[in-house]
């Protein structure tokens, strides 16, 4: 099992940015990379949807909703994967929830609110 940790959200307004942040402090480092990590987002009233992915070698997966806006890191070294979100937009705004997957298993850290509004 691996505890995920979020962290970053908040309030910003149309065309800003914010980073946010997931660390799995209790993890093991080869049991880290071999996870490929994710970024999800739920908005009131929809189903639960893929922002990015990124697996262990850095390979990344975008939405087409974020594309060219969005950045998927990790630093195995650190157990951290981050999500730079530029240029954000209403509609970006959800409970974002950070992810790890391997063969199917899938673990979720508790979730951290991000809010695009003026």
């Amino acid at each position: 099992q691996i505890q995920l940790v979020e962290s970053g959200g908040g309030l910003v307004q149309p065309g800003g940015s914010l980073r946010l942040s997931c660390k799995a402090p209790r993890a093991i480092f080869s049991v880290f990379t071999a996870y490929t990590m994710g970024w999800y987002r739920q908005a009131p009233g929809k189903q639960r949807e893929l922002v990015a992915t990124i697996t262990s070698s850095g390979t990344s997966n975008y939405a087409d909703s974020v594309k060219g806006r969005f950045t998927i890191s990790r630093n195995n070294s650190r157990k951290q994967v981050w999500l730079q979100m530029d240029r954000l937009e209403p509609e970006d705004t959800a409970i974002y929830y950070c992810n790890a997957e391997q063969s199917g298993l899938d673990y979720w850290g508790e979730g951290t609110q991000v809010t695009v509004s003026s």
